[in-house]
């Protein structure tokens, strides 16, 4: 396949790259960008491992195309610390004990972020909305929704 030049920010920052137009965006982003954050989990955009952030959106990365990036703003887990440091939402996944293996935690990190972003004041429902499209074999996601809810209250005032 004949190579596209696409032009798109990743984690803040704008690149060009050439890229097989119909290779997978999830396999794009670890193979061709580094970004390792983004897994492969089911291929079919049920799991949520390989979430990003495509225009403010959370999105299964699985499902799209890296010719579907061009003119994008994406973020992968590697765009959302600050600093060298964890941002609020990541410390509020360590802080409730939310990471086990770890294999969900990126999706689950932009899913809730996708969300704060947007609506920092989410209810409880909202954050559980926003989040069943991830999916965690190691714990409860009692956890998870503490870990959100915890990162809501600290960034947007708390209400639930």
């Amino acid at each position: 396949m004949e190579q596209i030049t696409i032009h798109f920010n990743l984690n803040g920052k704008d690149v060009t790259v050439s890229a097989d137009p119909n290779k997978r965006l999830v396999d794009f982003l670890r193979e061709d960008m580094g970004m390792t954050s983004v897994k492969e989990g089911c291929g079919e955009g049920e799991c949520g491992a390989c979430t990003i952030i495509y225009n403010g959106k959370a999105v299964t990365s699985c499902l799209m195309l890296a010719g579907q990036v061009d003119g994008a703003a994406v973020v992968t887990l590697e765009g959302v610390s600050e600093n060298g440091e964890l941002n609020y939402i990541q410390q509020a996944f360590v802080d409730a004990g939310a990471v086990q293996c770890g294999y969900c935690t990126p999706g689950m990190v932009l899913s809730a972020k996708a969300l704060l972003d947007k609506k920092p004041d989410a209810t409880n429902e909202e954050i559980k909305r926003a989040m069943s499209g991830n999916l965690c074999r190691c714990t409860g996601y009692a956890k998870i929704i503490e870990a959100v809810e915890t990162a809501r209250d600290v960034k947007g005032g708390g209400k639930a």
